[in-house]
């Protein structure tokens, strides 16, 4: 069972070790190019202020955007601030969020996300555990898909392949480190594609990170993942 409070500690881990390695950045690297096509780092940062922001408002029951238009328009907007101001905007979105996962609630509920998407309350923390690891390994200051800890790559694994499963675009394909198999793509009696590699590795597959060169693949080819 997915444990907020758990979850709620480690996001604050997660922001601790990114707001240290950005601390070391300076206002020239803050433009420089991140790991995300056509974003800076500046967009990086701006975005997981504002999404600790939207996130406060799918616990509190508002929309998580305006709208989509209005959520890009914000990014843009505060990409280009300096270090300082980026920081200080990562530490006081993180304690809004903090503060709202410590509200008391219901944490069985269901709640809204974008484009329609429900899922369970309870799933939040992991949701924004998840954007600051991989938008951490996305600024390119040194922390990489090696680095996450290990039992939220396994958890990230088995959550991005519980997304793609059933996906019609997805052949069907097995997963495994040599030790532990998932399942995803359409569904399906047996498997026709197998995937093998180590963990940070077919996470960065799984999550548009990594071009899933270094696994390797019997059955078919290495299947083709939509957007995240």
């Amino acid at each position: 069972m997915m444990d907020h409070a758990h979850d709620l500690a480690s996001v604050r881990d997660a922001t601790e070790r990114l707001l240290t390695a950005v601390g070391k950045l300076d206002n020239a690297a803050v433009t420089e190019p991140s790991r995300l096509p056509g974003w800076t780092r500046g967009h990086v940062l701006a975005h997981l202020a504002r999404n600790a922001d939207a996130l406060v408002n799918v616990l509190e029951g508002r929309p998580m955007y305006v709208s989509g238009e209005a959520r890009d328009a914000d990014i843009e907007r505060d990409a280009a601030r300096p270090l300082d101001v980026h920081l200080a905007d990562l530490r006081e979105s993180a304690a809004r969020f903090e503060a709202a996962g410590a509200a008391p609630g219901d944490w069985s509920r269901t709640v809204e996300l974008r484009n329609g998407v429900t899922d369970s309350a309870r799933r939040v923390p992991f949701r924004r555990w998840v954007e600051v690891e991989l938008h951490h390994v996305d600024l390119a200051t040194g922390y990489e898909l090696e680095d996450l800890p290990a039992d939220f790559t396994e958890r990230e694994i088995a959550f991005l392949t519980e997304r793609f499963t059933g996906h019609p675009e997805v052949p069907p394909a097995r997963l495994t480190d040599g030790t532990r198999a998932w399942r995803t793509g359409r569904e399906a009696d047996a498997p026709a594609v197998t995937v093998t590699g180590n963990r940070a590795d077919l996470l960065g597959w799984l999550a548009g990170r990594r071009d899933g060169s270094a696994l390797a693949v019997t059955g078919g080819p290495l299947p083709a993942l939509p957007p995240l």
